[in-house]
């Protein structure tokens, strides 16, 4: 590889971007195979592919974060060794994460600032000033230059992420899940802007998301990658979701979910009967957050016999913390949780009486021992009671049967019941958590983002299953941050914002541009 070219330096407007047999690995895994990408100049290119396909480790060698161990990254035709960040921003090439990398207790001033890197001992604050509020003029944000990011909404941070990057006028934009954190309303604005930044020839732009409306919206190419390989390109007007389903899953998926079609087309559902029996009430909940701060504030809601209770919001909105306070993983600061008309504190032996079920985000970390094997996960709800145990004592070939039981009825791909749970890729995790979660009767199911980052065989084989709770009589309280879930499971949906309920429609007639306006605070007024 050579070295960085000084002439470079002097380039600007977008980038052309290629790849070379981009090879990767972390010890004996190989997270890249011999990745092939093209991203013309002055485009939005999408990458597509499920958790660990390899999109942000390819995102990563290109902005010097990674070394790969194989290929080339080749800047408008030329090779270069981009040996670290330094070197990614000296050629122009900037990068949103999925996280947020904001100094917290300083300004959005003195953020867009320390972006650069090249801060001077003595400010000149007038002087930063008027060129901060010049920059600020040409995009269509507007954020308060003195306010912190401990004052901004999720929204306003994303956004700030994004200027941050701007400010810098980068030739290539990499942008890693800029929306999960974004209302509809929000992610439109966010992209639009990205887009039309792109067509002016500003810079190229390369985004990793999951939702295919976003792609069919926005993206001129988009490149998919399975398993560290990239295995389809192609121009956005020649595919759809459901031929991209198909390349990311490996397999003639037509029963693939159809992300954009979710927002429009509703199962037929069986509404719960007005009477049938409130199997869950919360009553104005308090919940304290990890600082000390409310995160759920007198919070109020119902959930019959027979119905899924969708609750929509953005990340960091009290949805956890909820979640946590209903499960038994957080202390109720106040209010009241009844289940079938008996108060319910989330004791283990409240679950087991009145038939109280979770399937918890991030299963291996809130819902198993992950040292432990797969037959004891599946045994720790009930391995003190018949049939696994009996006059005080476990019948281990009790657990093991089950689970071998369990295993072939669920389709879980391990080595065997005796397999540390650890071992299990993410969706056969979620698989196991449901054997043992959706086992017997059930009066009331707790989901919190119950198919995150899962395949599209694993999302349709779970939602049949919740749908299945909700359809022999249980009670479902479904959380998730993806709108086209709880439009296409739910009954009802409540949409949470700054820990309360701020708005309530019946799902076949909610309107995403409606939910997104109260999730970001707003009053859709033109419901």
């Amino acid at each position: 590889m050579s070295g960085m070219p000084a002439q470079l330096h002097a380039n600007t407007g977008a980038m052309a971007l290629e790849t070379y047999e981009l090879t990767k690995r972390f010890g004996a895994f190989t997270a890249l195979d011999h990745v092939a990408l093209k991203v013309e100049p002055g485009t939005v290119h999408a990458l597509l592919g499920e958790n660990g396909a390899g999109k942000s480790t390819l995102v990563k060698c290109i902005a010097g974060f990674h070394r790969a161990e194989e290929g080339a990254v080749m800047v408008d035709g030329r090779e270069q060794d981009i040996a670290n960040p330094v070197v990614a921003r000296a050629l122009g090439i900037g990068m949103v994460y999925q996280h947020f990398t904001l100094a917290p207790g300083m300004t959005v001033a003195e953020n867009l600032l320390l972006a650069g890197g090249e801060t001077p001992f003595l400010i000149d604050w007038k002087d930063k000033r008027a060129v901060l509020d010049a920059f600020l003029a040409s995009t269509p944000f507007r954020l308060d230059l003195d306010a912190r990011p401990s004052e901004l909404a999720a929204g306003e941070k994303q956004k700030l992420e994004l200027l941050k990057q701007l400010y810098l006028k980068p030739r290539l934009l990499i942008l890693d899940e800029p929306t999960s954190v974004l209302t509809p309303q929000e992610a439109d604005e966010v992209l639009g802007h990205v887009r039309e930044f792109a067509r002016a020839g500003l810079c190229t732009v390369l985004i990793i998301t999951h939702k295919f409306r976003e792609v069919m919206a926005y993206a001129d190419d988009v490149t998919v990658l399975r398993r560290g390989k990239a295995v389809h390109h192609t121009s956005v007007k020649y595919t759809g979701p459901a031929l991209l389903a198909r390349h990311m899953v490996g397999e003639a998926a037509e029963h693939a979910i159809e992300e954009e079609n979710l927002s429009q087309v509703h199962a037929v559902r069986v509404p719960a009967v007005a009477d049938a029996r409130l199997a869950l009430q919360v009553e104005a909940l308090d919940v304290v957050g990890d600082r000390g701060a409310p995160a759920v504030r007198d919070l109020t809601m119902t959930v019959r016999a027979g119905e899924i209770l969708g609750v929509a919001g953005v990340s960091g909105n009290g949805q956890r913390e909820l979640v946590e306070a209903l499960v038994g993983q957080r202390e109720r600061a106040g209010g009241s949780v009844r289940v079938m008309g008996e108060p319910y504190a989330a004791r283990r032996a409240d679950n087991h009486r009145l038939k109280v079920r979770s399937l918890p985000e991030e299963p291996l970390r809130n819902a198993c021992v992950g040292d432990l094997s797969v037959a004891q996960n599946m045994a720790l709800r009930d391995f003190d009671l018949p049939p696994l145990a009996s006059k005080g004592l476990l019948r281990f070939g009790e657990w093991r049967a089950r689970a071998r039981s369990w295993i072939g009825a669920y389709g879980i791909k391990t080595r065997g019941e005796d397999a540390p749970i650890r071992s299990l890729s993410g969706g056969n995790v979620q698989r196991a958590v449901l054997a043992r979660e959706l086992a017997g009767d059930i009066n009331v199911l707790i989901a919190a983002n119950p198919v995150f980052g899962l395949d599209f065989a694993a999302v349709e084989e779970i939602h049949g299953r919740i749908r299945g709770v909700r359809d022999r009589g249980g009670a479902v309280l479904l959380i998730s941050e993806d709108l086209d879930e709880l439009l296409a499971l739910a009954d009802r949906i409540v949409v949470m914002s700054e820990g309360r309920i701020v708005f309530e429609t019946g799902a076949a007639d909610a309107k995403r541009e409606v939910l997104g306006a109260h999730m970001g605070g707003g009053h859709g007024g033109h419901a």
